[in-house]
């Protein structure tokens, strides 16, 4: 157990369950992931199916040309969703998700006036994937099987 979860057992309303909560911890990152990765590639394989079906759209962001973009696009969300969910490279897919989702902030605040409502979703995919940047896969990924972590 580390010093952290020691620490914070002694501020526990019920130190009892301190246990449990450090058994779960590494479950619940690895569910978090894969849920997170499993929505992310569900999502982008809309696009997948049709990679260049987005280039006006990307183009109406200010992202030129339009074909390369949306297929990028597509790749980030299918394979990048595949990736985080499995573990595999999860620094750099889970970024590039962040880029993606950052756009769409700026595109629902922005670019469609909506401010925070219309925004909130992806902020809290955002937040998400912003985690997985800063922790990676944990011992429960590809990354940890193979011993090699970005």
């Amino acid at each position: 157990m580390s010093a952290t979860t020691d620490a914070s057992r002694g501020r526990l309303i019920i130190p009892a369950l301190g246990r449990l909560y450090s058994s779960l911890h590494d479950a619940g990152e690895t569910a978090l992931r894969a849920v997170a990765g499993a929505f992310l590639a569900i999502h982008g394989s809309q696009k997948i199916t049709n990679p260049f079906g987005a280039a006006e759209m990307v183009e109406g962001l200010g992202f030129y040309p339009g074909a390369f973009w949306s297929l990028l696009l597509a790749c980030t969300e299918f394979f990048g969703g595949i990736f985080i969910a499995i573990g595999f490279l999860t620094r750099p897919a889970a970024f590039a998700g962040l880029f993606v989702l950052l756009v769409t902030v700026w595109f629902h605040w922005v670019t469609m006036g909506q401010g925070f409502s219309g925004a909130e979703k992806s902020l809290l995919w955002a937040a998400i994937l912003l985690f997985f940047v800063i922790r990676g896969g944990n011992r429960h990924s590809v990354d940890a099987r193979i011993g090699k972590v970005f």
